[in-house]
């Protein structure tokens, strides 16, 4: 049975304590392979200040970091964020802050890149309109959306497939699609927001 409303933090909370690498963001292979076609998509373009949303214990965000000259990487559970902290100590350019997003919104109010990566579909349908609110006021034009989603049944509040596409709705008027990738197990969506 799905969840109705967001998960929140105790959720997540649990997750990381009972382990911390608890999807295999370490050693899946399928991990590695999504996180080489996430950083593929974003070409050779190098980003201003990033947002990395759901960082978890910092794997893809270390992946990140190169691709950009400010990175901000959130979580909503604070034992990842520590781990994330560890893992990305030696990278000065990448700050960290516990948020549960997007009820909880940086104070930053400009990004260039916003990465959701496997985050969306954690979100019910009103957090889905506070985000794409945030990131139709946030995301610089010309900005890149990117989200990278699993497309397999869930419990969470929504599918992978209905959280990327409902977003989309929200936004449609605000974003240019540039690339949708279906892989097997997940997609891969790429917007850039308009003039």
């Amino acid at each position: 049975m799905r969840h109705q409303t967001s998960l929140d933090a105790k959720y997540f909370e649990q997750m990381f304590r009972d382990k911390p690498d608890p999807w295999g963001f370490e050693t899946s292979a399928y991990e590695q392979a999504k996180y080489a076609r996430t950083l593929e998509a974003l070409g050779d373009r190098r980003f201003d200040r990033a947002l990395e949303v759901g960082c978890a214990n910092g794997v893809l965000t270390a992946l990140l970091a190169p691709y950009c000259d400010r990175l901000l990487a959130i979580d909503i559970s604070e034992t990842a964020l520590r781990l994330a902290r560890e893992r990305c100590s030696d990278l000065a350019d990448v700050a960290f802050e516990q948020l549960a997003f997007p009820r909880q919104t940086p104070e930053e109010k400009s990004f260039d890149l916003l990465l959701l990566s496997e985050v969306v579909y954690y979100w019910d349908d009103g957090d889905l309109e506070r985000a794409a609110e945030w990131i139709a006021r946030t995301v610089v034009p010309g900005g890149k959306v990117l989200l990278v989603h699993w497309t397999g049944e869930t419990d969470y509040p929504q599918s992978g497939d209905e959280a990327v596409e409902k977003l989309y709705a929200m936004l449609t008027d605000r974003i240019d699609l540039v690339r949708t990738d279906r892989q097997p197990e997940y997609r891969l969506d790429l917007w850039r927001i308009s003039a």
